[in-house]
């Protein structure tokens, strides 16, 4: 997710514990994303709040990309790029996210988005050189997808008729956030990730602001101490401190290894939810995000 860093450039790598430990931590904050959302949509409308969350972050990753920005190199980013990766990424897979969240529980969207490394595999096959799918992929995609098909039948089923078309316009939002990556790691392969991420943060803020203008004009919106919270949260350590690690990361650890933390955040996410929030995770749940999980697994470990 997000811009790949050129190479090392002088970096030093760091010790398997470190990585190991920064993984757990990457899992806990991306698992940790979803219920907090949620916190936040208590108290302002979902465009709003998504747009306050990147206009933050995109202002912090400016202070980043003012200090760091020579010492990672790598080229200005094409204007177009930043763009794409600022309307689709940012803006309308974000804004998906937090409108869905307004009609189901945090957990269970944050599984219904774990398709999205099997989204990317597909789209790497279509149209990134040297990331053909095996026999044994297309294995994944069915289990994959028949687990959507037990969480749409049940547990989102059981939200009523309106959650139904909600959820499926859900899965926008990881094709759209795929679509990204992909040209990203076509054509941005050269160019700085943190000038890249400060351009697409603070297009995606635009982006959500004006569609919260539009069509929030006359929402609620409580500024209380708990929704700027939430924001803060959200901008500064699910979005910023994320993608810094992710990509420090990136530079030099496996990505076999980088892949395990599709695999565990749905489950921190499910967790949280049901601590925090009391939201029910049912054995329709389970089973669902068992198959899901399990197509991921088969796709990505096998493509590595």
């Amino acid at each position: 997710m997000g811009a790949p860093l050129p190479d090392s450039g002088g970096w030093p790598a760091p010790s398997r514990l470190v990585v190991s430990l920064v993984i757990a931590l990457l899992c806990l904050l991306w698992g940790s994303t979803w219920v907090v959302i949620k916190l936040g949509l208590d108290h302002l409308p979902p465009l709003t709040s998504a747009a306050a969350r990147f206009a933050l972050a995109g202002a912090a990753m400016s202070l980043l990309a003012a200090g760091f920005r020579a010492r990672e190199g790598g080229d200005d980013p094409p204007r177009w790029l930043w763009l794409v990766l600022g309307c689709g990424y940012f803006g309308l897979s974000y804004g998906l996210v937090y409108i869905t969240e307004t009609h189901l529980p945090s957990g269970l969207v944050s599984v219904l988005w774990g398709v999205f490394p099997m989204m990317m595999a597909a789209i790497g096959h279509l149209y990134l050189p040297g990331e053909r799918l095996h026999p044994r992929q297309w294995g994944g995609f069915v289990l994959g997808f028949l687990g959507l098909a037990v969480l749409y039948s049940t547990d989102v089923r059981s939200f009523g008729s309106d959650a139904l078309p909600v959820a499926l316009l859900l899965m926008l939002s990881p094709l759209v956030s795929a679509i990204g990556t992909g040209l990203i790691k076509r054509f941005g392969s050269r160019s700085s990730s943190l000038a890249l991420n400060r351009n697409g943060m603070l297009t995606g803020a635009v982006v959500l602001g004006l569609a919260a203008l539009v069509l929030e004009r006359d929402a609620p919106a409580a500024w209380t101490a708990p929704a700027v919270l939430t924001v803060v949260y959200l901008a500064l350590f699910g979005t910023v401190a994320t993608f810094g690690l992710y990509f420090w990361l990136l530079r030099t650890t496996a990505a076999s290894r980088m892949s395990l933390i599709a695999y565990v955040t749905p489950a921190v996410a499910l967790t949280l939810g049901a601590l925090v929030r009391g939201e029910a995770v049912r054995a329709t749940t389970l089973f669902g995000s068992a198959l899901i999980l399990s197509g991921v697994v088969l796709v990505v470990r096998v493509r590595h």
